[in-house]
């Protein structure tokens, strides 16, 4: 049950809350939902509840309509992009669906955004890229995982950004909720490898080193 903070956690919990209810199978699809009832269970007023309803309904999640209520949808409605919607899959649905789906995403996406950038990164992009390997490195040998995720993000959101396709740069923040485990030597020289093919403007060796990541 929700009940203390602040007006935006409230509503960032009882989102997460239904959220993942429907995700998780406990409001299966084609279940009628009420105001009532959630703000009840959630132990919040209508008025947070509904807010919560509005994104919901932005996200293909749920359907609100007058005199028939708040229908839960099939999953096949479902915005699968918005980021919020995969971290429930993973933290409270099939986790191995939404894994798999995530890792065959970006093997289908980032070696074609390597290609690509490595005609059009600029110098900077190129910087930042070898910046993100290095800090890879140092954060891999300090055991710092945390650090190693951030590092490892910055290097392919820059691949995604120096490919120049607008819409491979906006699939950064899905691509990210995918976890970032695996940390060991071969994948660090990879993504050096990646970085310096991108730098000296071999699309083909960019391209081969980035599929050999996934």
């Amino acid at each position: 049950m929700v009940q203390d903070g602040s007006s935006s956690e409230l509503h960032r919990n009882v989102l997460t809350a239904i959220g993942t209810g429907i995700v998780s199978g406990r409001y299966p699809a084609g279940q009628v939902l009420t105001l009532d009832a959630l703000s009840a269970g959630n132990g919040v007023s209508r008025s947070v509840v509904r807010e919560a309803i509005r994104v919901l309904e932005s996200m293909g999640m749920v359907a609100a309509r007058r005199r028939i209520g708040i229908t839960v949808q099939p999953a096949a409605s479902w915005n699968v992009f918005d980021p919020r919607l995969i971290r429930w899959r993973l933290d409270d649905g099939d986790r191995a669906v939404q894994l798999e789906s995530l890792h065959e995403l970006r093997r289908g996406v980032a070696p074609a955004a390597a290609a690509l950038a490595a005609r059009r990164a600029d110098p900077e992009q190129c910087r930042v890229m070898a910046a993100a390997v290095s800090d890879m490195v140092v954060h891999a040998r300090s055991g710092d995982v945390d650090s190693y995720r951030l590092a490892h993000n910055a290097f392919h959101r820059t691949v995604l950004e120096a490919s120049g396709n607008g819409m491979f740069r906006a699939l950064h923040a899905v691509l990210a909720e995918a976890p970032t485990n695996h940390v060991s030597p071969e994948v660090i020289e990879l993504h050096e490898r990646v970085g310096h093919a991108i730098r000296v403007g071999d699309d083909a060796a960019a391209e081969r080193a980035m599929r050999l990541l996934f």
